[in-house]
């Protein structure tokens, strides 16, 4: 991986504290950030890294931690968009729910964006990586806030890329499927946890797939290869394929 000074948001456990470990296992100055200041200590003081906590949800924790950053490594290569917080419920869910999730899961991109970009225009560009979740492409049964702030960030990570590819900006979206994280194992009896779990990859294993990922710029970086085929088969068959999670849910409700 060329990027030598990588910040990583939801870097105290999970995927991100993979992406940590693996990033300054090849050699990267990395600053790990996480709600949990004494999570992100304890990953920053493991890796030798710099531990920068706060909210990924607040523009001003965003924009500190950039500010930070560039301060102390002089400028950043690699921003991994990883925080993400998943809510169960559908329309009933209370606005609470659904405003955090839109919050941590999509503004919390905005805000990574609106900080980075000036910076990375005027220099030599940069790459972020945004986590969205094999949920932004197809959907997630038993979390519509999850399932429609998922979209929303695949569709920002979307019109970044198209709108800054040929300014040196280099955006990637990473869809893992199940992932043996605290986000699966709190995610409660939803209709599609037993699938996910089945399948389920460790973050070691998808940190492998970004680190190789990273070598190239393909858009989408997915570590359930699975996932690409469902995505085609939503496009092409539609209607079979809603059928098909239907199915799916009424086998969860029986």
């Amino acid at each position: 991986m060329s990027a030598q000074r990588v910040v990583v948001t939801g870097a105290g456990g999970g995927i991100g504290a993979a992406l940590a470990r693996r990033f300054a296992a090849d050699g990267a100055r990395v600053v790990v950030n996480d709600l949990d200041a004494a999570a992100a200590r304890a990953v920053a003081d493991e890796i030798g890294g710099l531990a920068v906590p706060g909210d990924a949800g607040n523009e001003a924790d965003v924009q500190r931690l950039v500010d930070t950053t560039f301060t102390e490594l002089g400028g950043c290569d690699l921003f991994c968009a990883n925080a993400g917080i998943l809510s169960t419920g559908g329309p009933d869910a209370d606005d609470a729910v659904w405003n955090q999730a839109w919050q941590v899961n999509v503004m919390s991109h905005v805000y990574v964006a609106r900080a980075l970009l000036p910076r990375w225009l005027d220099g030599d560009g940069g790459r972020l990586l945004f986590t969205v979740s094999a949920a932004g492409l197809l959907t997630l049964l038993g979390s519509a806030p999850y399932s429609v702030t998922k979209h929303a960030a695949l569709g920002f990570a979307e019109w970044l890329r198209a709108t800054y590819a040929h300014r040196g900006i280099t955006v990637q979206a990473l869809c893992p499927q199940g992932v043996n994280t605290a986000m699966l194992a709190n995610d409660g009896q939803s209709a599609s946890k037993a699938l996910l779990a089945a399948g389920a990859l460790e973050p070691e294993a998808v940190a492998e797939v970004v680190s190789q990922a990273l070598k190239g710029d393909s858009f989408l970086i997915l570590p359930h290869p699975e996932v690409g085929e469902y995505y085609l088969r939503r496009a092409a068959e539609t209607d079979r394929w809603l059928g098909g999670m239907n199915k799916i849910q009424r086998s969860a409700e029986a």
